[in-house]
């Protein structure tokens, strides 16, 4: 079922990347997709080999390190609603990031990266402490949202002393979420960090499925748990501080991607996470050729895309985990 279930969501997001490439506000005739296959160089070429297909490839990329992410978080935590941006680790990324472009350091090649994936990181370290402290659902999600609106309003003062309208335009436009403009050199700087947290997230299945056995039996596992958290919580803090510094702040992909396949692999946590990843990058691809394609006089941003189809999601969610939790 496993490999079926893999098979099929590799074929969705070819079709999804495809159509990231044949569709967009620039109409290309049946001749001009010929002469970009034939001539790259040419007008439709660089249309849909310089400027689409970078675009088309990050949203993937992002879109897969924010669901394996969640994922990763999801069984870490035992908790359906954890995602890297409830609980706080996006608000800290896009935190540091807006930092970075507030002090005028965002010419700096890597600096915004950098920034981005030190909140991630601080965050990360924050929920895991939190984590290990309270192990009731309800209290980890309301400490989450806590710290998710600790960054905001942290960031909200960024906006408040900037003292550069410039820079407070630049922040705003780019905690809005966008792939667009985006080139294979931003995708190389992006799947480094992505590919370490990637690394670590896996590395650490083993001990997330352990963890469904409950505390006691997994610390009797003979497994290195403490080690094993400390690389889940990493690793999902590289990849989501990576995926915020690439795309901006973007919502709901890591929580939605587990949902989404555990009817087709089930709900062991690690045997969801590389399915997880690819629904995440479906989902982000799918999200970003939506935004390209709704007819508006200005191109919606991707983390108002996401976030529309997201919140009624998440709230679908949260209602039928407080049922099982009641029950």
């Amino acid at each position: 079922m496993r490999l079926s279930a893999l098979t099929l969501l590799l074929a969705a997001l070819a079709v999804v990347l495809a159509a990231s490439l044949l569709l967009g506000e620039i109409a290309l005739t049946p001749a001009q997709y010929i002469q970009a296959l034939s001539d790259p160089a040419s007008p439709a070429g660089e249309v849909i080999w310089t400027i689409r297909l970078p675009r088309a490839l990050m949203a993937a990329l992002v879109g897969g390190g924010l669901g394996l992410a969640g994922a990763a978080l999801q069984g870490l935590l035992r908790n359906p609603l954890a995602d890297p941006g409830v609980l706080g680790v996006s608000a800290f990324a896009g935190l540091g990031a807006a930092l970075t472009i507030a002090f005028g350091l965002s010419a700096l090649t890597g600096a915004v990266e950098a920034g981005a994936l030190v909140g991630a990181l601080v965050a990360g370290l924050l929920v895991s402490g939190l984590a290990a402290r309270f192990r009731e659902p309800e209290a980890l999600i309301l400490l989450g949202v806590s710290l998710s609106a600790l960054g905001g309003a942290l960031t909200a003062l960024i906006f408040n002393f900037s003292p550069s309208p410039v820079a407070t335009a630049e922040v705003m436009n780019w905690l809005l979420g966008s792939v667009a403009n985006r080139d294979l050199s931003d995708l190389v700087r992006a799947a480094i960090p992505m590919a370490l947290g990637a690394a670590l997230c896996l590395w650490s299945a083993k001990g997330l499925t352990m963890l469904t056995l409950g505390e006691e039996t997994a610390a009797l596992s003979g497994l290195p748990m403490a080690l094993l958290r400390t690389a889940a919580v990493a690793g999902a803090a590289l990849l989501t501080g990576a995926g915020v510094a690439a795309a901006g702040v973007v919502g709901f992909v890591g929580l939605a991607a587990p949902h989404l396949v555990r009817p087709l692999v089930g709900d062991e946590p690690g045997r969801i996470l590389v399915p997880s990843a690819l629904a995440g990058a479906i989902l982000l691809t799918a999200a970003d050729l939506i935004a390209r394609v709704l007819p508006s006089e200005q191109e919606l941003k991707l983390g108002v895309v996401t976030s529309l189809i997201g919140a009624p999601m998440f709230a679908l969610i949260a209602w039928r985990a407080a049922r099982s939790w009641r029950a």
